[in-house]
């Protein structure tokens, strides 16, 4: 089965409509969605109804710490975060608060797991940031490979059996095999607000039956984007990174 997975959205309309474009133009069968589907962006109603559409026709969607943050007042954030989360509540309704609240943290799928965050403790919403973070994910879970966002910057990680663990970036269009006898821990980039250095959105292919994953960037129209964001009152340099893609 061919499995298109995107990560933190963040209510950038835009990114999402050409990721999704681009996925099915390459017949996905299924969506899975790994979480924070607001926050920064412009369009956090759009992209929850979209979401929740998505969801009743079959995907899978998973909490994100923004997400989170909507319906939970306690939770701090760095500024811009806080900022932005802040100005979300105020946009959405309560069926569409509680849709985000009622989302499961993680969903496994044969081999396959899928959270937002790091899979040894993906409530505390640990970030995956080096060979030690992708260790402690890896050892909690006997999945063959995970699937994970929260980091925004790609990359690829591979544990042998002797516990010998590999990191590396991986190469857009560029099919990677999940060799047998490793484990994988797969971080995706970022739909709505990549920070890689490259404005495009990120999402990923996930063909199972041939145990490949492909990263794929979709071009998407970020002037439009960045200046919904400033339309919308919210901070300049929420706008501002999108064109920068950090």
């Amino acid at each position: 089965m061919l499995t298109a997975i995107f990560s933190d959205i963040h209510a950038n309309r835009q990114a999402f409509e050409a990721c999704l474009a681009a996925a099915r133009a390459k017949a996905v069968e299924r969506i899975v969605l790994l979480g924070d589907f607001v926050g920064y962006g412009a369009d956090p109603q759009w992209v929850v109804d979209k979401v929740r559409e998505l969801v009743s026709q079959g995907a899978i969607a998973l909490l994100g710490n923004h997400d989170h943050a909507v319906s939970h007042h306690d939770v701090r954030m760095n500024l811009a975060a806080q900022v932005a989360i802040e100005w979300t509540r105020g946009e959405l309704n309560a069926a569409q608060r509680r849709f985000l609240d009622q989302l499961p943290l993680e969903h496994r799928a044969g081999e396959a797991l899928f959270v937002h965050a790091d899979a040894s403790a993906p409530r505390s919403w640990n970030y995956v940031l080096d060979a030690s973070d992708a260790a402690a994910s890896m050892q909690a879970t006997n999945a063959h490979v995970t699937f994970c966002g929260h980091v925004h910057q790609p990359a690829v990680h591979a544990m042998s059996s002797a516990g010998k663990l590999t990191t590396f970036a991986p190469v857009t269009d560029v099919s990677i095999t999940l060799l047998q006898g490793r484990q994988w821990l797969i971080v995706a980039g970022s739909v709505g607000q990549p920070r890689d250095g490259i404005t495009a959105a990120s999402y990923l292919l996930f063909d199972d039956a041939r145990g490949e994953v492909t990263f794929c960037r979709a071009p998407y129209d970020v002037a439009t984007a960045s200046a919904a964001i400033r339309a919308r009152g919210l901070p300049p340099w929420l706008a501002d990174r999108l064109l920068q893609g950090r």
